[in-house]
């Protein structure tokens, strides 16, 4: 069967441009429902998603003649990648895309926290100059622990390494990954020296809720807590109580268990996450920038004509 792709999702044109310099057929769609897309899929052997909807096994059943589906994003988590491999269906990633993003916003929230900025901002809109309260402090000397080093942990590390700390890496999945921006170590090490952890994984089965009062407590300094990954990977709830408790000293978070209003604002830990000013939030934007969105169609394009011409 000739390839053929069906785009379900919003991408940069930088795809669409190198697909008919290949002369590879597909068929952009990006404002399909996921309803109409299970009507069509059977006439496809490619699909290229982001995160428009869950590509389970109902829609799986639908797509005998699927070969791949990439997506234009970092990680495969709302596709199941059991009944893929089941289908010999072959799973691309863009996680190179978007990596330097990534690094980039998880440093800025994290400057952000140790130096107040934030709430020295707020405090100035209102008519409060308070320099004490508002003392930082500095990241030169302190220990970084990334939980998890593949493209984003690596890129976050590099970024890292004009700001004379030590990075220690931990990847379960990995073997001799330590580089120049970054030692390997276990999880002991990093829970007895690390100042600031930051989470660089997948959510699995095996990651979801990790991140709970048990895993926290192991920690042996007060750390600044980071969270881009995926949400689903930690408990809210065991984070706050780090904070009542002062074994955070401050939280960021990208990425969220619930996303998007009105569910957000009716979880039970919301009102208490928001009332804090040692805790910063953003709309899980850590790698969509204006150039990721061009990387990430750029990387799952060449990784798919490699896939196609091999």
């Amino acid at each position: 069967m000739k390839a053929t792709i069906l785009i379900v999702d919003d991408i940069h044109e930088v795809m669409l441009k190198k697909f008919e310099q290949a002369g590879i057929h597909y068929n952009y769609q990006p404002d399909i429902s996921r309803e109409e897309a299970e009507k069509i899929i059977s006439n496809y052997s490619g699909m290229v998603i982001r995160s428009k909807f869950q590509v389970d096994k109902a829609f799986f059943d639908l797509a005998p003649n699927l070969r791949f589906i990439a997506r234009a994003g970092a990680g495969m988590d709302n596709i199941d990648d059991t009944v893929a491999a089941q289908r010999d269906v072959l799973l691309i990633p863009a996680n190179e895309g978007n990596r330097d993003a990534v690094g980039e916003h998880m440093i800025g929230m994290l400057l952000s926290l140790m130096n107040n900025l934030n709430r020295g901002d707020q405090q100035i809109r209102s008519g409060q100059w308070l320099r004490e309260a508002n003392r930082g402090y500095e990241l030169k000397g302190r220990t970084v622990g990334l939980i998890g080093y593949g493209h984003n942990g690596m890129a976050m590390a590099k970024k890292l390494s004009g700001f004379d700390v030590q990075v220690l890496a931990y990847d379960k999945y990995r073997i001799d990954y330590a580089d120049q921006y970054a030692s390997a170590a276990d999880m002991e090490k990093i829970c007895k020296e690390a100042d600031v952890i930051s989470f660089h994984i997948p959510l699995t089965d095996e990651t979801k809720g990790m991140i709970d009062a048990d895993y926290l407590a192991k920690f042996k300094k007060p750390i600044f807590f980071l969270l881009g990954a995926r949400g689903g990977i930690v408990q809210v709830p065991a984070v706050l109580s780090g904070l009542d408790s002062g074994s955070i000293i401050g939280a960021a978070f990208d990425v969220l268990p619930v996303e998007k209003f009105p569910k957000l604002a009716e979880q039970n830990w919301y009102a208490d996450l928001i009332r804090r000013d040692n805790v910063i939030l953003s709309p899980h934007v850590a790698g969509w920038t204006f150039e990721s969105y061009y990387k990430l169609s750029e990387v799952a394009a060449d990784k798919i004509i490699a896939f196609l011409t091999s």
